[in-house]
């Protein structure tokens, strides 16, 4: 009996890219020096290493993944100047807050210096990120956004803490609040923190690190209005018990977000899917490609915050059409669904024993 044809592996990572968790070859499989097989895995008809090397296929599947954050030229500023408005404004409102008694200020100062903690992990991630793969590293150090995401979630549901653990002591004894200055003070909290948002364009949603950064903005410039309006009614109304209140509200949307943003970094961190990636439509768009038959062992990952990586095995019909062909249309489909580092293994449809 002919040697049935062995499965065909399309992989478009760098070289000494490991695979994803799952994903190794077997010993039947795994290639020698200049990528022979071994005894019992030669190529069956049609598939044998005499195909020509120039083919566009096989230049595109030799082609590195793009380098993370190369197109980003104008982050390293929204983070540089993100860190020192916020430094800034963390000192003024901690002076004002614990000077003019409003614990609603200082609550803002203390999710402030979270915001600016958040940004200098974010910030590093990034820069490590970009980074080089090493022998080590084979995937590069594109999971180190993943971890400052994590840890940024963290710091703020401490912040939020401690907002409401304050907020509440102070409800039974509460303390005269100098309006005015609060009013100033969370003013330009609200104008910082949305000129720092701006500052990431509209690119954040993409990458969770970076939409972590926002999220610590955004959220901020909200706790900034709510104080804004907090010492506006205080100074209309001289009921200085509205201050602790308007704590408490501020640490329990701090926390809100701060959940949020960990139950999805828990989930990337843990190779979940990403938010982003609509498994089905991955599945239907390679199910869809000529002659193949079934798609398993799919796994979908995330190698940064805004890298996406895939391994298959693919069952087509044999002799359907060029096997380079297919996985250069394969990568063209993953790529249009925000996979751009994929690994690929094209299997002949399994035989029926035979029969006694």
């Amino acid at each position: 009996m002919a040697p049935s044809p062995c499965p065909t592996s399309d992989h478009d990572h760098d070289p000494g890219d490991s695979h994803g968790p799952g994903n190794s070859h077997g010993p039947a499989n795994s290639h020698g020096p200049g990528n022979s097989h071994g005894p019992g895995n030669s190529h069956g008809p049609g598939n044998s290493h005499d195909h020509d090397h120039g083919h566009p296929a096989v230049e595109l599947q030799r082609q590195p993944p793009p380098r993370p954050h190369d197109h980003r030229q104008g982050s390293a500023a929204a983070f540089r100047w993100s860190v020192i408005l916020n430094s800034a404004l963390s000192g003024l409102q901690l002076a004002i807050g614990i000077g003019f008694g409003s614990l609603a200020l200082i609550g803002d100062a203390v999710h402030n210096l979270g915001d600016v903690a958040g940004l200098l992990l974010g910030w590093g991630a990034e820069r490590l990120s970009a980074r080089p793969a090493s022998e080590r590293f084979t995937f590069g150090y594109g999971r180190s956004t993943q971890l400052a995401s994590l840890m940024n979630a963290v710091l703020i549901l401490m912040a939020a803490a401690v907002v409401i653990v304050e907020g509440v002591q102070r409800l039974g004894r509460p303390v005269e609040v100098s309006a005015g200055p609060v009013a100033w003070a969370a003013a330009a909290g609200i104008v910082v923190n949305l000129l720092s948002a701006r500052l990431f364009g509209h690119g954040h949603q993409h990458d969770l690190n970076r939409r972590a950064a926002v999220v610590h903005l955004l959220t901020d410039a909200a706790v900034s209005a709510a104080v804004l309006a907090s010492a506006l009614l205080v100074s209309l109304t001289g009921w200085n018990v509205l201050d602790a209140i308007t704590a408490i509200g501020v640490g329990l949307a701090v926390a809100w977000s701060g959940w949020s943003l960990l139950k999805e970094s828990l989930a990337v961190a843990l190779d979940g899917v990403p938010q982003a990636i609509d498994r089905q439509a991955v599945e239907s768009a390679l199910l869809a490609l000529p002659g193949v038959i079934e798609v398993h062992h799919l796994h979908i990952w995330g190698m940064s915050t805004s890298q996406n990586a895939l391994t298959a095995h693919i069952i087509r019909t044999p002799g359907a059409g060029d096997d380079l062909e297919l996985l250069q249309r394969a990568k063209g489909q993953l790529a249009t669904l925000g996979i751009a580092h994929s690994t690929l293994q094209l299997e002949p449809p399994p035989t029926a024993p035979p029969s006694i």
